[in-house]
């Protein structure tokens, strides 16, 4: 297991970004390299959060994979002016929507994917979730359900006022605010987790070998204990001898015998 987690953060790392952007979202830079930091985890996918939309659009119109035309795409705070432009675009129907931070982390073990688990959700990304596949990996997927979806045309009609799609956009924003606040607590989490977890079993490590020690300096005093009580057991017909013959010296120096 540890060999093959080994070669698959190495293969995962090295690879090229498939993803349309080629590249990790701005504001989970400093998120995904933490965690690429660590032996115990590599990240396989990300999204830091995004405001978009997606034009449904009919079989005439110059569609891209699925039917599905992105019309705009913004990882930070949109413009009423961005949203109106892409709207014009639309020969579809087209909707607003806001995605979440999402990603997928894979870890060394079960525990250190518990671990992450509880700094996400922590954090409040309570939608977030452990899978253990038949390879033997164990991704946690870090997700919440602070998300937005509302259609605003159809057959490329604008179906509601501007007034309504600016209190939509103003609700993005405020959704996409509170998701990168959001992606600070999980740094921050993962950072004192992490540590404390390195921490507790340096602890354990310390204390395991204190009480090795502990434990062969009281089986090397049993042992010469032991040794001395074998020198006592020997020497005693000895001692015995050599007093008998001392007393009888003592006895003819007197003029006793």
């Amino acid at each position: 297991m540890e060999k093959s987690f080994s070669e698959w953060k190495k293969r995962c790392l090295n690879k090229c970004d498939l993803s349309k952007k080629g590249n990790v979202d701005e504001d989970i830079v400093h998120l995904v390299s933490l965690l690429n930091s660590y032996e115990e985890y590599f990240t396989t996918s990300s999204c830091s959060g995004r405001i978009t939309i997606i034009d449904t659009a009919p079989e005439s119109c110059v569609v891209q994979k699925k039917n599905l035309v992105w019309l705009f795409v913004s990882h930070t705070k949109c413009k009423f002016d961005d949203v109106m432009s892409a709207l014009a675009s639309s020969c579809g129907s087209a909707v607003l929507k806001f995605e979440p931070f999402v990603l997928h982390v894979q870890c060394r073990t079960l525990e250190d994917a518990r671990l992450m688990l509880s700094a996400a959700v922590q954090s409040g990304f309570r939608n977030s979730g452990i899978t253990l596949s038949k390879t033997g990996k164990i991704i946690m997927a870090v997700r919440c359900t602070h998300s937005l979806e509302v259609p605003l045309s159809n057959q490329g009609k604008v179906l509601v006022s501007h007034e309504y799609i600016d209190f939509l956009i103003g609700i993005a924003n405020q959704k996409m605010e509170e998701n990168l606040r959001r992606v600070e607590r999980f740094y921050r989490n993962i950072q004192t987790t992490v540590m404390k977890n390195k921490h507790q079993k340096l602890l354990d490590k310390e204390e395991k070998l204190a009480t090795k020690k502990k434990k062969s300096i009281v089986s090397e005093q049993w042992q010469k204990l032991g040794h001395r009580t074998d020198d006592c057991h020997s020497n005693e017909g000895s001692s015995i001898t050599e007093m008998d013959e001392d007393l009888h010296l003592a006895k003819c120096f007197n003029g006793v015998l």
